[in-house]
């Protein structure tokens, strides 16, 4: 879930052209990397870190979650370690 004035940050520049995903899954992930990047204090697609989110997100999709808070939890835990 945002928070209230978060914006989803759209993670389809980060699949590739080739995504598998269905719409609402690309909702969900766009949902948790706005999510993710704002619990960082990221801004804007092109740091290095927002990258490595971006793609942590897809590749925990792929794996088949597709809830937002939870990639977003699995993708900030991730990091931690």
């Amino acid at each position: 879930m945002l928070a209230p004035g978060e914006k989803i940050m759209p993670i389809r520049a980060f699949l590739d052209g080739h995504s598998t995903f269905d719409p609402e899954a690309i909702d969900n992930m766009s949902a948790a990397l706005a999510g993710a990047l704002t619990a960082l204090g990221l801004v804007g697609k092109s740091d290095d870190l927002t990258i490595v989110v971006a793609k942590k997100i897809i590749e925990l999709a792929k794996a088949g979650e597709r809830n937002p808070e939870r990639l977003k939890a699995a993708v900030l835990k991730s990091l931690r370690q």
